[in-house]
């Protein structure tokens, strides 16, 4: 075995949990049964200790082809050899549904025959620690966790299963029409279900189908790209907790940045600057629950804060944790050796002063296209914009969470003055009392950035104080409202960042090699900036670079639609997968690109029909 390209994965979940099913048919990674527990399955990590659910034929010279059922995400693998076809198909219940910790897998032969074998290996606890199997009958048997994590799996199949060594393995051969059945499911010490199992799978798929394209219909995106922005939805919705409401930033740990490097991260937590993202995104789509749910997340994170006098953590758990102690587990050799393997993210420590921005901007926007926020919630934000005031001119890490030192960020800035904006629109729409000194700081702030960050030589703003360079972070300064998409400022900014950050069409977060970022190595293009660079050119009016660019980029989507958080330079997904950032981005700048070619084209319309009358 040799470790797939990360971009050959798809994902399937129960919106507890995903998988990350490989081309081949392997299930290569799952968190189990949460989206932070430990892994059952993880040989994307380590291909010979982390674990892995195959199921493949024994056939020479296949062609594979994997692909969604439309609008759902219901996963095909097809098989295809020269005298027959079979399919496997991959879907998890969901918990509205089921009530979750179910994966299923139906092996079905629609020509010619096979023979196909089975390997279920998992590796509990981030592969550290053992397990004991107990064959129940020739079709069940358990996996019992020897660590600390005491989970127990049960495997129920429609064909004998065999064990053998610390896995369990099966041969079944299926002629045209005939299926076989895999259950794979948490164990909960009770008595099994007497369950019918192909009646099972048949209903449940069926149940599954229709409960994602009912959601999809629930969407009033109706533009020029539904179908990448019906997947980048449904993706979104597969990270998202049934539970809590939040939104991990991506499902997996671990997955490089760059092939052999160090920035190997956890994402499984739930980072506040995604707020203002997550529910302008689900607004648009017209997923008001989704974002109540997130909404209502929030709203418990403020509460506590106020209760304990505590501030604003930059990330949490999906429950609100926010000690998320980082720990490299030194047994796995990372994927294609890229190591350390880390959990958890001691970037929860950094003091990153954009948060306050983006947790009051996602409020606002939910305040003014959802319903009024309570006035106990406004309460707890008023401490939030409060601390702002008084802090906005600290140094802090940043937004990309450099570990070299803290400094002075022009987006971190930015978005303080967002925060103080916000609250004020909040209260002044609500008639709340108005400190006094909230629009005095937001002024400042506005006065501080256009004095402090712009540099007359590079007619630019520069990243930090005293820098010579650019951020595409600051790309978000006109999407935002900070300044005019037109601005000439703003327009001879974005020409230093095209020049400088812009490669072909894609987008460095920064200049490759900036020693402020405290790592070693490098890393690939940024995919979120390059959505947020064609939303900029946009709203400046260039449209056909921006429709160019936007369809290009489309073109880097893995087989399924899917986008890891960064592309390599030779079109490598990198980083973890999928991103949450780099879906919500695609979405939104194509929400922009077809609101002004909407724009442009009713101009057209007008002016060719009042130029008819003219003429008259």
């Amino acid at each position: 075995m040799s470790y797939q390209p990360i971009e050959n994965y798809a994902i399937i979940g129960d919106l507890n949990t995903v998988a990350l099913v490989g081309l081949d048919g392997s299930i290569d990674f799952m968190c189990f049964p949460n989206f932070d527990s430990p892994t059952v399955f993880a040989a994307i990590l380590d291909e010979n200790k982390g674990g892995s659910f195959k199921i493949f034929p024994d056939t020479k010279d296949l062609k594979l082809k994997q692909l969604y059922l439309p609008d759902t995400n219901i996963l095909i693998t097809r098989f295809l050899s020269k005298d027959g076809v079979a399919e496997l198909t991959d879907f998890m219940p969901v918990e509205e549904l089921y009530g979750g910790k179910e994966l299923i897998r139906r092996v079905t032969c629609i020509k010619g025959d096979f023979t196909f074998h089975l390997r279920c290996a998992p590796r509990f606890d981030y592969a550290r620690a053992g397990c004991t199997i107990e064959q129940i009958s020739d079709y069940e048997v358990l996996f019992k966790s020897n660590g600390t994590d005491n989970t127990c799996i049960r495997l129920k199949a429609t064909v004998p299963l065999v064990i053998e060594d610390r896995d369990v393995v099966a041969v079944f051969k299926l002629e045209k029409g005939q299926k076989a059945d895999f259950l794979f499911e948490q164990h909960e010490f009770g008595p099994a279900r007497d369950i019918n199992m192909e009646s099972f799978i048949t209903q449940s798929l069926f149940d599954t189908i229709k409960f994602w394209k009912d959601w999809v219909t629930k969407s009033n995106y109706r533009g020029r790209w539904m179908e990448i922005v019906n997947r980048s939805a449904l993706c979104l919705k597969l990270m998202t907790s049934y539970h809590y409401g939040s939104m991990v930033a991506a499902p997996t740990f671990g997955l490089p940045e760059e092939i052999g490097g160090v920035r190997n991260w956890d994402y499984r937590y739930t980072w506040i600057r995604d707020a203002s993202f997550t529910i302008y995104t689900l607004l648009k789509l017209g997923y008001r629950r989704e974002a109540r749910d997130f909404i209502n997340w929030i709203e418990k994170q403020c509460k506590e804060i106020a209760e304990h006098n505590e501030y604003l953590s930059l990330m949490y758990a999906l429950d609100g944790e926010k000690e998320l102690t980082e720990i490299n587990l030194d047994h796995l050799e990372g994927y294609k050796k890229s190591s350390p393997v880390r959990i958890g993210n001691a970037a929860y420590t950094q003091i990153q002063l954009d948060i306050y921005g983006e947790l009051l901007d996602s409020v606002y926007l939910y305040d003014k296209n959802v319903e009024p926020i309570a006035y106990r919630f406004w309460k707890d934000l008023t401490r939030h914009v409060d601390w702002v005031c008084n802090n906005w001119q600290r140094s802090d890490e940043g937004i990309w969470e450099v570990r070299g030192g803290k400094k002075e960020f022009l987006y971190s800035r930015m978005m303080c003055w967002v925060a103080i904006d916000r609250g004020i629109k909040i209260a002044q729409k609500h008639s709340y009392p108005l400190p006094s000194n909230w629009v005095p700081e937001r002024d400042n702030i506005f006065n501080s950035i256009h004095k402090d960050f712009w540099n007359e030589e590079l007619q630019a703003f520069v990243q930090y104080k005293g820098a010579k360079t650019v951020d595409a972070a600051t790309l978000l300064m006109p999407i935002i409202r900070f300044i005019s998409p037109k601005d000439p400022q703003w327009l001879s900014t974005l020409k230093l960042i095209e020049e400088e950050l812009v490669s072909d069409f894609l987008v460095y977060r920064y200049r490759p090699n900036e020693a402020f970022d405290g790592l070693t190595g490098g890393e690939g293009t940024f995919s979120m900036c390059t959505f947020w660079y064609v939303e900029c050119l946009a709203m400046a009016g260039e449209l056909t670079k921006a429709r160019l660019y936007f369809e290009k980029m489309l073109g880097y989507a893995n087989h399924v639609g899917l986008y890891a958080e960064m592309l390599g330079l030779q079109g490598e997904h990198l980083g973890n997968f999928p991103q949450a950032f780099t879906h919500l981005g695609l979405i939104s700048a194509a929400l922009h690109l077809d609101k002004q070619l909407d724009d442009q084209r009713n101009r057209e319309i007008y002016n060719n029909s009042k130029s008819g009358l003219d003429s008259i």
